[in-house]
């Protein structure tokens, strides 16, 4: 059994929000290339959210998204960008954008049922 390094820093720097710059247009236009988007970690999520997630050691931006039938994928806004389906592969979601600044615009994201994030939990 491997484990994993440990990450140097207290629990609550690394629960601390983090800010990233997004990088190509495959968000577009909500989230265009060179905005900076704010991400809180968690592994709380549920359909619909915007999200910092990591598949088979691979970390992308995408909007979460799982039918009534239970499937689940990560979605691209830019519709020429094919969809990362999430069945059957290694795979875990590293927070959720809460903020995107765009040249000092600030747009804040709230989801539905923020205050309990009933949603999925973790992977």
């Amino acid at each position: 059994m491997t484990e994993e390094p440990m990450l140097e820093g207290s629990d609550c720097a690394l629960r601390a929000p983090f800010a990233l710059q997004v990088l190509g247009p495959d968000m577009a236009p909500e989230f265009p290339d060179r905005c900076v988007v704010l991400i809180e970690p968690t592994d709380r999520f549920q359909d619909g959210m915007y999200v910092f997630a990591e598949v088979e050691g691979v970390r992308w931006f995408r909007q979460y998204r799982r039918t009534a039938a239970g499937d689940e994928k990560l979605t691209a806004l830019a519709p020429n960008c094919p969809d990362i389906p999430l069945d059957g592969v290694e795979w875990k979601v590293l927070g959720v954008i809460v903020q995107r600044n765009i040249r000092r615009q600030i747009k804040h994201y709230r989801y539905a049922g923020d205050a309990e994030r009933n949603g999925r939990s973790g992977m």
